[in-house]
């Protein structure tokens, strides 16, 4: 094993925990061979890119999102983890002692201070910035990261107990595996400069909705609809024609409508398979049960 085994450092709507092993069982047989290169175009929570790191040497690693904050908390981990930590701590000494009434109290306050610094722009305080969004993670409903249409954070407060909102020896763990990460804030479609032959690409976009009321892509003020779909399918063809690796995940559409079949004929020459995960997310308790998810691959 390359590194001490790496969690991700924020909960993630989506996050692929629980579909790691399928994924892992994926991954191409010459990784860390002829394969020495990774992209990681959708972030987020990062679980794929951590088990990477944890398990194979490579030569060069791309990872990438549209949304700023992310790539900023990761950026702020990979260059000052003592002082992410020294904030986390504080917000963690203070926060959990507190009663129900002054945590609220104590979490809005936070979150109006992070939309504050997400909209004045001040690099000097990215850092700050960044420990506050993981506060935010770790302490609001159900680990959602939502904006409204100004772009502004609006994730009201969760009901944990005793949060762990500061993991001291992951973050350590984490930011000495990603000094030699590339990180870049911006579209899917810039990584296609970094991607040759000897690249493995995982690609988890914001899923298509299984209804109208399943909808989570207000992950940024971007939509991805079914257009965008499209446009990423055509994206990972022409990653097929370099012969690079890739690996995608999405929603499975016969989960809610059997005749479906959007994304069977959108990666008709791609190998699909159906794998099983629990929805995590959803407004309705009892709703949260095994579905399947679509893991689509090139090889």
């Amino acid at each position: 094993m390359k590194n001490n085994t790496l969690k991700p450092f924020i909960k993630w709507v989506g996050g692929k925990g629980q579909l790691l092993e399928d994924i892992r069982n994926s991954y191409p047989k010459e990784l860390g061979k002829k394969i020495t290169k990774y992209a990681e175009p959708f972030i987020g929570g990062g679980a794929v890119l951590f088990d990477i790191l944890s398990n194979y040497e490579l030569k060069e690693v791309y990872i990438s999102d549209i949304n700023a904050e992310l790539i900023n908390t990761y950026k702020s981990i990979q260059n000052a983890p003592q002082q992410i930590i020294c904030l986390l701590e504080q917000y963690q000494n203070e926060y959990v002692p507190m009663d129900s009434d002054n945590r609220k109290e104590y979490y809005y306050m936070k979150r109006d201070r992070f939309n504050s610094l997400k909209t004045n722009g001040n690099n000097d305080l990215n850092i700050e910035k960044g420990a506050l969004f993981v506060f935010l993670n770790k302490t609001c409903f159900n680990g959602l990261y939502r904006v409204n249409k100004n772009g502004l954070y609006n994730v009201p407060m969760g009901s944990y107990k005793n949060p762990c909102i500061c993991d001291k020896e992951n973050l350590l763990n984490v930011s000495k595996a990603l000094q030699n990460v590339t990180m870049h804030c911006g579209s899917y479609l810039d990584c296609e400069n970094f991607i040759d032959e000897n690249t493995f690409i995982y690609i988890d976009p914001p899923y298509r909705p299984l209804t109208d009321t399943s909808n989570f892509t207000s992950y940024t003020k971007f939509e991805f609809g079914d257009k965008e779909q499209i446009e990423l399918a055509d994206f990972a063809t022409r990653l097929r024609a370099i012969n690079s690796k890739v690996i995608l995940s999405n929603s499975d559409p016969k989960n809610a409508d059997e005749n479906d079949d959007f994304f069977d004929n959108l990666y008709k020459d791609f190998i699909i398979n159906r794998v099983s995960a629990t929805r995590m997310i959803n407004s309705n308790s009892n709703s949260r049960g095994k579905i399947n998810e679509l893991l689509i691959a090139n090889y």
